[in-house]
């Protein structure tokens, strides 16, 4: 039951049940010129009920008023999925998504978004790192069917994996070939590493961005909280013997032109993927990254890098300068070949008759090669990872390798690799020691 009003101008606070409430009319619409009603209840006194309105009444004098609604978490995030999908690259929205549908939705998807505080996000993120993996590690359910066939000295075909897991033929014969080789899973923890729910809290943190704009919220709750810290590893990287090793192994390989210009550039696989033949000034000894091709949600989607940064010049060397030309010479002579069947994208890297190369086939010959020359097995990203190292342990400036690299900082590219480098600390130490410093006694240093 509804009590009698105490009235202010432009104002109300009323009994409602045995609660508080209060009332006003808000501002003109800035189209319609029509005020809108705002109320709300809940206080448990009079004065609350007062006090909370003078608050939206100044909040919307400020325009940092939020509407109270009923909208959930869940509610939000359906509406910023398409949002998000036209408003960053393909590969940002499609992992954004991801996450929030395996790491954020199932645990607090259900919560009105205007109860999602800084302490949910915080206890979210202790959840998500001591027992938040919820998706099915079908990579080590075919392992572990794989091993136990081995030792109970049983053969075991791909097909049989593929039916028990509940995969294609085609991903439980991959899985074989890699666990023949010995690239095999790590065991799966019942939470997630800290560098996922760094990730998570990096797209909430953007979706919720979005949330105060639409005035779902008043303030993002993500800024309150730090994300888990991520330890500092180094990667794994091969030595120039061991590039060379490779590109030996990989000189017969149709796509040898590809392997040099990754190990003497560090391009990302969605830059060689996406590379034109217009981006290509082999005169010049250039190439120009301006497209790229990546997966997103299991479908390919050309792209256009990952920032200003990623969409940068590059210089060649002269023996990936001779590679080039001869794979461009290969290309011309297979779509002459081809004739009318030849498909023209007007790529540098793709099929003999033209057709775009699926970017996981590229991972998938890398790992061939590899294996082929006995190797250390290493991601086809690190061979980015090697060049950055190799670039400089060889005394490139760090400001030219993440030029090259299309870091958005130097600090950025120092950070990422200091971990790998840690034997130019020391030279450096001895080298700037040895300008003013007097030779050390050999016997007692």
């Amino acid at each position: 039951m509804t009590k009698k009003r105490k009235k202010r101008p432009n104002g109300s606070v009323f009994r409602r049940g045995h609660k508080w409430a209060y009332a006003f009319q808000g501002p003109k619409h800035p189209l319609t010129g029509e005020r809108e009603r705002i109320t709300k209840s809940g206080y448990a006194t009079e004065d609350e009920a007062w006090e909370a309105m003078d608050e939206a009444k100044a909040a919307i004098a400020t325009e940092t008023y939020v509407k109270p609604t009923r909208a959930t978490v869940a509610d939000f995030f359906e509406a910023w999925f398409p949002y998000v999908r036209t408003s960053t690259e393909p590969t940002t929205a499609a992992n954004y998504e991801t996450l929030a549908r395996a790491y954020v939705l199932p645990w607090v998807g259900k919560r009105p978004i205007q109860d999602f505080l800084p302490s949910v996000v915080a206890a979210l993120y202790e959840h998500l790192l001591t027992q938040g993996r919820r998706k099915r590690n079908t990579n080590w359910e075919m392992y572990q069917l794989w091993l136990d066939a081995r030792t109970a000295k049983r053969e075991i075909r791909p097909r049989e994996i593929a039916d028990k897991v509940g995969v294609s033929y085609a991903a439980a014969r991959k899985a074989v070939r890699r666990y023949e080789v010995g690239r095999v899973p790590a065991k799966p923890e019942p939470g997630l590493a800290a560098k996922t729910v760094k990730s998570v809290h990096i797209m909430l943190s953007s979706a919720m961005s979005t949330a105060v704009r639409w005035k779902y919220l008043s303030s993002n709750p993500t800024d309150g909280v730090k994300p888990p810290t991520v330890p500092r590893r180094s990667h794994n990287t091969w030595s120039p013997e061991q590039m060379a090793r490779f590109l030996k192994i990989a000189s017969t390989d149709r796509l040898f032109g590809l392997w040099v210009l990754d190990a003497s550039t560090g391009m990302r696989r969605s830059e060689l993927c996406g590379l034109k033949r217009a981006a290509l000034d082999l005169d010049a000894a250039v190439v120009r990254m301006t497209s790229t091709r990546v997966v997103a949600a299991g479908a390919v989607r050309d792209g256009s890098g990952k920032s200003a940064r990623s969409r940068r010049a590059l210089a060649l060397d002269r023996f990936t300068v001779q590679a080039l030309r001869a794979h461009l010479k290969r290309l011309d002579s297979e779509k002459a070949d081809w004739g009318d069947g030849y498909q023209d994208h007007g790529l540098v890297f793709c099929w003999e008759d033209g057709r775009p190369i699926y970017p996981d086939t590229i991972t998938e010959q890398f790992n061939r090669l590899v294996d082929r020359a006995g190797l250390p097995p290493i991601r086809l990203h690190d061979l980015r990872h090697s060049y950055a190292t190799i670039a400089l342990r060889s005394g490139v400036h760090p400001k030219i390798v993440s030029s090259r690299l299309g870091h958005a900082t130097v600090a950025f590219t120092l950070d990422t690799y200091s971990a790998d480098i840690p034997d130019l600390d020391q030279q450096a130490a001895e080298d700037i020691g040895g300008l003013f410093l007097p030779p050390a006694d050999e016997e007692s240093a």
